[in-house]
């Protein structure tokens, strides 16, 4: 090892302190050990790399000093699969096997797709987890098959705009109300989440039986709600009476979706009497109606997870937890202010 000066020994000290790079810090560790009179075969040992190494590292500093130290990457072997045959892989990933006249499965596995691709002569060979990066770095991920129900109704983006406007503006003559059902509600265990210990989870009793019968929630925003064993028209309008009761002398809009017993004459008669605006949503359209996140709300927080064995011990799980939500609710504002929905001028055409 040449002699290094002051400057040379306090960059290389902090070198070995600071450097992130694990080539760079061990190579440092070498020529500080060597400038320090430490022998080849006492650095060998200490950080257990062949000889041939260390008098490498040495000579190279000596040759160009501190550059040496920098690892110089060679990029590894060429791709034998060039980007234009992983674009086509991806491609195909995203087919379906039916596609390729393939029955025998409706679905790929690494696997089957690995081998459909040499079958095809995309590729001459390739194995299960170079696919799978393949696949990765394309953004081509495992997803759950879902469906989707566009609306049908001609009149989506007029009645879309009626719903936002009444959340964005509410009238100053009266008050928005979005309403609707929740349930079934049976007895029986329902999954979900908690905390636990590690493989072991909590377990909930299996039904073969299921009595006691069910009941139906009717609700609005806020949670003003009565649960009862029917849903029809008759119970609807009980439910309207109770709001008409509870804010009198005020117009009400009531948002609701296209159930039979909402649109049921003896109900749309007694509304119009009594100064209730019944506000319909677009035929499939229930996801602009408020209420249901408030539903899907109650539904985690109060009901998954639970075996209830009787509607009355249900029904207090309900009630407590619509006191303590109501008892912490805010005014609702600013329904979904940045979804394209705003600038919609025609319902947009599902596309895969």
């Amino acid at each position: 090892m040449r002699p290094v000066t002051m400057n040379e020994g306090s960059r290389l000290q902090r070198i070995s302190r600071t450097a992130k790079d694990p080539v760079k810090l061990r190579r440092a560790i070498v020529v500080l050990m060597s400038a320090q009179g430490q022998t080849v075969k006492n650095i060998t040992s200490l950080m257990q790399v062949g000889e041939d190494y260390v008098r490498d590292v040495i000579h190279a500093f000596n040759e160009r000093g501190f550059d040496a130290l920098d690892p110089k990457w060679s990029g590894g072997r060429p791709r034998t699969i060039s980007d234009q045959m992983r674009e086509h892989i991806c491609l195909v990933a995203r087919t379906s096997p039916a596609d390729w006249k393939i029955t025998a499965f409706s679905t790929w596995s690494l696997s089957k797709l690995a081998e459909h691709l040499i079958k095809q002569k995309v590729v001459a060979a390739i194995s299960r987890e170079t696919l799978r990066r393949i696949l990765r770095a394309g953004k081509v991920s495992w997803k759950t098959t879902t469906t989707w129900k566009a609306s049908t109704d001609p009149e989506f983006i007029a009645k879309m705009h009626r719903i936002l406007a009444l959340y964005d503006t509410p009238p100053v003559d009266g008050r928005v109300i979005c309403v609707d059902e929740f349930g079934p509600l049976n007895l029986m265990p329902r999954k979900g989440k908690a905390w636990g210990p590690i493989r072991r989870p909590r377990r909930l009793r299996a039904t073969y039986n299921r009595y006691g019968g069910v009941r139906h929630m009717l609700a609005a925003l806020d949670l003003y709600y009565r649960i009862r064993p029917r849903k029809r028209w008759r119970e609807f309008l009980e439910l309207l009476k109770g709001l008409r009761a509870r804010w009198p002398g005020e117009k009400l809009y009531v948002v609701l979706d296209n159930f039979s017993p909402h649109k049921h004459a003896k109900v749309r008669t007694w509304a119009a009497d009594h100064d209730i605006e019944l506000v319909f949503l677009p035929t499939y359209g229930s996801w602009l109606n408020w209420i249901e996140a408030e539903f899907a709300a109650l539904r985690y927080f109060a009901l998954n997870g639970t075996d209830h064995r009787s509607h009355d011990e249900q029904n207090a799980a309900i009630s407590a937890y619509v006191h303590w939500r109501n008892a912490r609710a805010t005014p609702k504002t600013r329904f979904a202010p940045d979804s394209p929905i705003r600038t919609w001028t025609q319902y947009p055409a599902k596309t895969a």
